[in-house]
């Protein structure tokens, strides 16, 4: 009699997920907008979250160019992924979006970075982690269990057993992370100009 209402519990967390995880551009966008209407940035803040940005962006790069094409509405994978920053992480992508709002708010001020917290710890742990890896597990089976035992889901806990070297593919950072990089560079100039425009 229980196991039909946990069912029902895991099937709505499962679309929930699968929705966060298709409208997750929009959302990022949305998110970026809060934290620039509560901005207020200064000369020193800004100096301290652009190295945040930088790395995430930088994180980012390298995980595209070991995983190729990753765009798309559904979640997907051709093989699993376990070497350059996967070897550290099983999100990397996800680490780096971490990075880069935390700069952004950083950058803005307290009540932006309690805001992207929030907002970025809900969407991700809650929502599109757990979808994404119950695809996975699907797919990989015990292969992707041993990986998540030794790998952690954010930060790196400890220096990766497997391999760290793999295939790279330079090509495809333009054809998959263009997007990503313009609104990076977008939003972090835009924070600096309301910080200007406040002193000013």
């Amino acid at each position: 009699m229980r196991a039909e209402p946990l069912n029902a519990k895991f099937r709505c967390a499962q679309s929930l997920g699968e929705k966060a995880f298709q409208l997750r551009g929009g959302i990022w966008t949305l998110l970026f907008a809060a934290i620039l209407f509560s901005a207020h940035p200064s000369r020193q803040s800004i100096l301290w979250g652009l190295p945040f940005v930088a790395l995430g962006q930088a994180l980012r790069f390298w995980a595209v160019g070991c995983i190729g094409r990753y765009r798309g509405e559904r979640v997907g994978a051709q093989t699993l992924t376990t070497w350059g920053p996967y070897a550290f992480t099983r999100n990397p992508l996800y680490a780096g979006n971490g990075l880069i709002g935390l700069g952004w708010g950083s950058m803005a001020g307290f009540l932006p970075t309690v805001i992207f917290v929030i907002t970025f710890v809900l969407l991700y742990t809650v929502l599109i982690i757990p979808h994404e890896e119950s695809f996975l597990s699907e797919k990989f089976g015990a292969e992707y269990s041993r990986y998540r035992e030794r790998t952690s889901r954010f930060f790196p806990m400890k220096w990766p057993k497997g391999r760290i070297a793999g295939p790279f593919d330079r090509r495809v950072l333009w054809v998959s992370e263009r997007y990503s990089l313009l609104t990076t560079v977008v939003g972090s100039l835009l924070i600096i100009a309301k910080g200007l425009a406040e002193a000013w």
